[in-house]
Parts: structure tokens; C-alpha cells; sequence
């Protein structure tokens, strides 16, 4: 399989094969399982793409005041898409500032499935006070089991693929970033607008965890406000993002320790 597909692939089809012969074992139609043991293909580490602030709302303007109110709450709390999708009125408390991810409703085989999260931890996540008109006008005039973001039809929502709103805000964002580079280059010689990436919702992720990261969230908060199983997948996920966080320990350092006092030190030693 390795010579036709990708490791992510080959690893998920051998986990099934695996669980079917360790069936097997259990049945006793097998003494053991020949799977166990065997040496599988490394999964490369994935790179992830992060929009900046000024990103997400360019890309929610673009996607207009329902959908953009999607973006925004994808790119600030981190939620997964079926998270959103299984989001109702009661999860969101506008007076605390508050949204409680309680549900989530996964596609499978064309059939939105619901139930808890990922991680079956449920968690509670406070959002900034800017997202709090673009929710109370989502959660308007409907019951308090209503689905804050349904489809057209007032079911839950399925992920956004291809030649979809979301692809649409997407292209458009990328066209006016690229005519706005090209003007700079005209203009000043440089493009100093960074290039807009082509995002997935899964991405707006990414994102949030970037922003928290910048507005000097911990890892902590990022794994809680994600909903993480520990700190140590939070840290293997977004380890790039908290590099800047050993040269901010180097700086302070220097803060409190000037270089005349090592120098005497070291003079005194010698």
C-alpha cells in the first residue's frame, strides 16, 4: 500500500485490518495476531497554515454577516467544525460570555452522527466581547434548543468542501490580497501584504490556537480552549508556535542580568 498511498492511509487501513485479526485471537481462529509487531510508515508532520487578524476578518467580510459570523468563532475558540455544527442557543451564556461544547456532529457515510466531543471532555471557553454581537444576532428569535449555525434547512451544517461559501470567501480573499501585492509592488518595489493562504475550516483551528498563542495565552489555556487531551499533544501539535517561548525566557534573562555583571563575575572567578 505504501508504493500506491500516503502513510496516513496505510496506518488507518492497517488499524482496522489489526482490530479484525485481534478479533481473531479472541475467538481463538488465531493463536496470535501476525499484524502486531509489524513496522508501519511514519506520518509526516503536517504543516499548518495560520491566518493573522487581519486575515479573519478580510476572510469573514468576504464571507459575508452569517457565514463571517462562522469565521469568526472558528478563528477565535478554536471549535471543531461539528462542535459548531452541534452548537444550540442554551450552549452560549452572552451574559458570562461563556459557550459550553457539549456536542458534536460528525459525517459519517453522508449521515451527521451526534455525540460528545472528540475527546468526550466536554468544556466551557470564554469569548471575547467583539464576538458577542455576531452571536446574540445568530442566536436571535430562536428556541433555546435551536441550532445556532443549521443549514439552509435548519439541520446541522456538514463541513464545507469544495465550490461552497466557505471555498467561495476563500478565492476572493486570495484574488484581492494578490491585487493589493501587485499594487505594492508597483508602487514601493516590495509586497509587504503577507499572501492569503487556501484555508479549510479546520484550519480556523490552527488559527485560533495561533492567536491565542500571540495574545500570550499558555499551554494550559490552548490545550483547554481546544480541548485537548493533555498538554503534551497540545505542545506535539502547535510545537512551532511556542518556539518564541525559549527566546522569551532568554530575554528576560537578560533583563535582569546585565552583561557587566557576568563579565565581573567571571573576572572575580579567574
Amino acid at each position: 500500500m505504501s508504493a500506491k498511498s500516503g502513510p496516513v492511509t496505510v496506518i488507518r487501513a492497517f488499524g482496522v485490518f489489526a482490530s479484525i485479526l485481534d478479533e481473531a485471537v479472541k475467538d481463538r481462529r488465531l493463536i496470535a495476531n501476525p499484524a502486531r509487531g509489524v513496522k508501519l510508515p511514519r506520518k509526516g508532520k503536517a504543516e499548518h497554515s495560520y491566518l493573522t487578524d487581519d486575515q479573519v476578518w478580510h476572510f469573514a467580510r468576504e464571507a459575508g454577516p452569517t457565514k463571517g459570523a462562522i469565521v469568526l468563532v472558528l478563528a477565535y475558540c478554536g471549535l471543531r467544525w461539528g462542535e459548531l455544527a452541534a452548537l444550540r442557543v442554551s450552549d452560549v451564556d452572552m451574559l458570562r460570555r461563556r459557550i459550553h461544547v457539549r456536542r458534536n456532529a460528525v459525517n459519517v457515510g453522508g449521515k451527521v452522527v451526534v455525540g460528545t466531543p472528540k475527546t468526550h471532555e466536554l468544556r466551557t471557553m470564554t469569548f471575547p466581547k467583539f464576538l458577542s454581537e455576531p452571536l446574540a444576532a445568530a442566536c436571535a428569535g430562536k428556541a433555546r434548543d435551536a441550532l445556532v449555525f443549521p443549514n439552509a434547512r435548519g439541520d446541522y451544517a456538514k463541513s464545507p468542501g469544495a465550490r461552497t461559501w466557505f471555498s467561495h470567501a476563500v478565492a476572493r480573499c486570495i484574488a484581492a490580497t494578490a491585487e493589493q501585492r501587485t499594487t505594492e509592488v508597483d508602487s514601493i518595489g516590495a509586497a509587504e501584504t503577507p499572501e492569503f493562504p487556501r484555508v479549510t475550516p479546520h484550519d480556523l483551528r490552527h488559527t485560533a490556537a495561533s492567536l491565542a498563542v500571540s495574545a500570550g495565552a499558555n499551554v494550559k489555556a490552548v490545550q483547554k480552549m481546544l480541548g485537548h487531551a493533555s498538554a503534551a499533544m497540545t505542545l506535539d501539535t502547535y510545537a512551532d508556535l511556542f518556539d518564541t517561548d525559549a527566546e522569551a525566557v532568554a530575554d528576560a534573562h537578560d533583563s535582569r542580568v546585565s552583561e557587566g555583571d557576568v563579565v565581573r563575575m567571571w573576572s572575580r572567578a579567574t
